[in-house]
């Protein structure tokens, strides 16, 4: 008989793997409709108030054929997989396809969906990037009711305040419910891989919000805390879009290191802030968009209050980590752009860097094994000897 533990990260493990299925299964269920949501800040609450089952669209495993015609080669893999998705009918659960953020590569991947879904409503709102100037907040609020008018077409009813301050209150403790996990790792807990937690992230993504929450319940209920070993602490740091292959993770700690802390899109970036019910719950909304900024600052939006270098080297010596690995998805040009200001930054404080660059295909996994373990060992020569 499989345990509590042990059912939840099975159901969980299975909606991540297979969002399809778990949509349709849902949709069967409910008699609603799903929303498929491209990253990474779009307001799904908005869509949760309205009845909506919303879903990020996560890279799935299948290779890409169609997708190769449909976007050049120096698109992100992310990107190239969702234009074969929607090309090879692995969309079509969806009965529409919401989309926020204003990345090129993003906008050729949702024309592509919106071209092969023809027959589906597919709906860009394009929040500021600019985040300091004294018109930013009017002008997310103003997309914010944009998205609210947007959704009550979609789902064909009304969104009211007290139904969107619900659904804020539903995703904020599944927030909640996640960053005492990720909590815990970072004080030094390590009852789950790099891995698991990944999946409670990408399962969130995907599931019922309520449903999701009360698995996590079962997950914390039966975790006994385990301490950290003598492996070499890591911050993982980088991939926006879409989560790092299980494998890679898998690898990172097999070669003698344990993740203790990270800035993913799958994982800290996308638990890191609450928004709170209290007053206007869609004014709310739109003061979220900035603060997770400032909690988790981003190379693809503007804030003089917010450097992400900073705020890594803030994030190493609050977690204790000894390295940062850095994983650079092919092509991601924010991503790339930034990149150089945050090695000056770490080389300044030395602290340890290794930068690995992930594609949808052919990761040269040996490769990259000799490249951790070679940081391992410089780290471990330089601690202090206890003998």
């Amino acid at each position: 008989m499989p345990s509590t533990f042990t059912q939840a990260m099975l159901t969980m493990s299975a909606a991540a793997d297979s969002p399809t299925d778990y949509v349709a299964q849902w949709k069967k269920t409910t008699g609603r409709k799903a929303l498929g949501v491209l990253p990474m800040n779009f307001p799904s609450e908005l869509a949760h108030a309205a009845g909506v089952l919303p879903v990020i669209i996560q890279e799935d495993r299948e290779p890409i054929t169609a997708g190769r015609n449909l976007l050049g080669e120096f698109n992100c893999g992310y990107t190239r997989n969702v234009a074969d998705q929607a090309a090879l009918g692995r969309l079509d659960v969806y009965d529409g396809f919401f989309h926020a953020d204003h990345c090129i590569q993003l906008l050729g991947a949702i024309d592509v969906v919106r071209e092969d879904e023809s027959d589906k409503p597919v709906y860009f709102g394009q929040l500021m990037s600019s985040m300091s100037d004294d018109w930013a907040f009017p002008q997310v609020l103003g997309k914010m009711e944009d998205f609210r008018s947007e959704l009550e077409k979609f789902a064909d009813r009304t969104i009211s305040d007290a139904d969107l301050a619900r659904s804020i209150d539903t995703f904020d403790t599944n927030r909640r419910l996640m960053r005492t996990i990720f909590e815990n790792r970072r004080s030094g807990d390590a009852a789950l891989t790099s891995a698991q937690l990944q999946v409670l992230v990408k399962s969130s993504m995907i599931m019922d919000k309520e449903e999701h929450s009360e698995l996590l319940r079962q997950v914390t209920a039966s975790l006994n805390f385990v301490p950290r070993n003598d492996r070499i602490r890591v911050h993982l740091s980088g991939h926006f879009c879409h989560a790092p292959k299980p494998e890679l993770l898998e690898l990172i700690e097999d070669c003698g290191a344990i993740v203790v802390d990270d800035d993913l899109f799958h994982g800290t970036r996308y638990v890191s802030t609450d928004i709170g019910a209290a007053g206007d719950p869609l004014e709310a909304l739109a003061s979220v968009y900035l603060r997770r900024n400032t909690a988790v600052p981003c190379p693809t939006r503007v804030q003089h209050e917010a450097d992400w270098d900073r705020f890594l080297v803030d994030s190493v010596y609050a977690s204790g980590a000894q390295g940062v690995i850095v994983l650079m998805a092919k092509f991601c040009e924010p991503h790339m752009l930034f990149y150089p200001e945050l090695r000056k930054a770490l080389e300044a404080k030395s602290i340890p860097l290794l930068l690995i660059e992930t594609e949808h295909e052919g990761l040269p996994m040996e490769s990259i094994r000799t490249r951790v373990e070679a940081m391992v060992e410089r780290i471990r020569r330089k601690q202090p000897s206890t003998v």
